[in-house]
Formats: structure tokens, C-alpha cells, sequence
């Protein structure tokens, strides 16, 4: 009898920080993995609670307002270390748009607050006038596209894209490193900046991007991807058992087509 799996999984600042329903994406990757018998721990660590150095697979941050940010900012200090160890060794991070933000070098608001972040990306971001309000579509990057088509498998539809789409609420302009590879790239909406086409980072196993909605149950493929490299960590390479996704492809159709309204 093959031995069950299990994603261990920690949700940073859940009280603080799920601007826009955010959490919905920790909500898809527990139904998903319980669709395929994949057990689900899932941690919530917030303010003042410490953050154990090792043990979780998977680390996803959502968004919030910039008060909330700067409460958060400041004990996210305290677990700086931590997070970028984890990063470094592969582990996998799903961050949004706040969360996004802190885990840049730093956030600098429209009224000159400068809110530090950990760096686990190098890139930062700048307040602006311009409220970037939208439905948001992008080109994945050429390599995870590639990686995407390996892992993700349905019982009824050939992959019909690899984009990403969901919905941005931002005013902050994020500017990437020379070196610092983007999620992809912007077809309808703002994105990083609205200025250089990019949208969201990547470093290893780490994903920040402006994509609220939530994300993932608009985008299967993106889903499976992250719970697939979430899983090769702890048991090598997985192949994770088909589903049937009509409904979730249906979602991710109606948004594309609204995005391009």
C-alpha cells in the first residue's frame, strides 16, 4: 500500500494580511491535495509567534493595507533569516501583492515611509498617485511554462494555456533587479509597474506577484505546479493524479475574457 503524502504548509500574518480573499489560494491547494489523498498541515503563524526553522514545505503571504504592512513588517524582521534560509533550500513561496512587498528589499509608501523587508527578492517598491486597479493577465516566463507542461495532468483537456490571470489593486510600482527573473509578462493590465511589461519575481522556488482573485483557483495549472515542487522536496519527484478541472477552466476563460474587455 503506497504511503500517503503530506504538504506541510504555514500561512504567514492570516489575521493581517488576506486582502481580497487571498486565503481562497490556501483553500485550493488543501481541496486539491484532499481530491488526491494528500494530507494538508497547515501552520498559521502571526505577530509574536515564533517561526520553527524548518518542517514546512510550502510558505504563502497575501496582501494587505500599508498599516498593516508596517505592524507586519516589523516582526517579519524577527523571521527574516528563517525565510530566506528556506527559500535558499528550495522551498516553495506564494506571495501576493503586501505580501509580495515585504519580502522585497523594502517598500517606500506615498508619504515617504520606508517599510523594510527581508530581501528574499531582490527588487523594491515605491508608492505612487496611480492606483493600478484591474483585471491583470500575463505570459508566464518561457522556463516555468516549460515546467508547468511536465507536471500538470486533467482528465479532460489538453493544457489550453499556460497564462495567468487574476485581479490587481495596487498603487506601489515594484522595480526588479538586473538579475531578478519576472513571473511573467504583462498581456492586459499594470502589473510590476505598469511601465517595463513585467509582472511579479521569481528567486528558486519563490513566487511574488500582483495576481489577487484569488490566483489559484482560476489557474489549475499553477496550482498543481506549486504543489508538485511543494512535494519534490520531502518525496522526490510526484506525479500527481489527474482532475477534472471544467469548472476551474471555465473560471480562468470568463476572466481572461473580462481582462480583455
Amino acid at each position: 500500500m503506497a504511503k500517503t503524502m503530506t504538504l506541510n504548509i504555514c500561512h504567514l500574518y492570516p489575521d493581517l494580511m488576506d486582502t481580497y480573499g487571498d486565503k481562497g489560494n490556501i483553500i485550493t491547494i488543501q481541496k486539491r491535495c484532499k481530491w488526491r489523498g494528500i494530507d494538508i498541515n497547515l501552520t498559521n503563524i502571526t505577530i509574536g509567534q515564533s517561526l520553527p526553522a524548518s518542517g514546512f514545505d510550502l510558505y504563502f503571504f497575501g496582501g494587505g493595507q500599508d498599516k498593516a504592512q508596517t505592524i507586519v513588517g516589523k516582526d517579519l524582521m524577527k523571521k527574516g533569516q528563517t525565510l530566506k534560509k528556506a527559500a535558499d533550500n528550495g522551498t516553495v513561496f506564494l506571495s501576493i501583492c503586501g505580501g509580495y512587498q515585504l519580502l522585497q528589499k523594502y517598500f517606500k509608501t506615498k508619504t515617504g515611509e520606508i517599510i523594510k523587508g527581508i530581501g528574499l527578492f531582490d527588487a523594491y517598491t515605491v508608492g505612487s498617485d496611480n492606483r493600478m486597479i484591474q483585471n491583470l493577465m500575463i505570459k508566464i516566463n518561457p522556463e516555468l511554462e516549460q515546467e508547468i507542461k511536465s507536471v500538470y495532468q486533467t482528465t479532460n483537456y489538453q493544457l489550453p494555456t499556460t497564462n495567468l490571470v487574476g485581479f490587481e489593486n495596487h498603487s506601489g510600482k515594484t522595480y526588479l533587479g538586473k538579475n531578478t527573473k519576472s513571473l511573467g509578462k504583462v498581456i492586459k493590465g499594470a502589473g510590476n509597474n505598469g511601465e517595463d511589461k513585467t509582472e511579479g519575481a521569481v528567486y528558486k522556488n519563490a513566487f511574488g506577484c500582483y495576481l489577487h482573485g484569488s490566483l489559484l483557483p482560476k489557474n489549475p495549472h499553477f496550482a498543481d505546479y506549486l504543489i508538485s515542487k511543494a512535494l519534490e522536496r520531502r518525496y522526490g519527484k510526484v506525479k500527481l493524479k489527474p482532475l477534472d478541472d471544467t469548472l476551474e477552466w471555465q473560471a480562468h476563460n470568463s476572466a481572461m475574457e473580462k481582462a480583455k474587455e
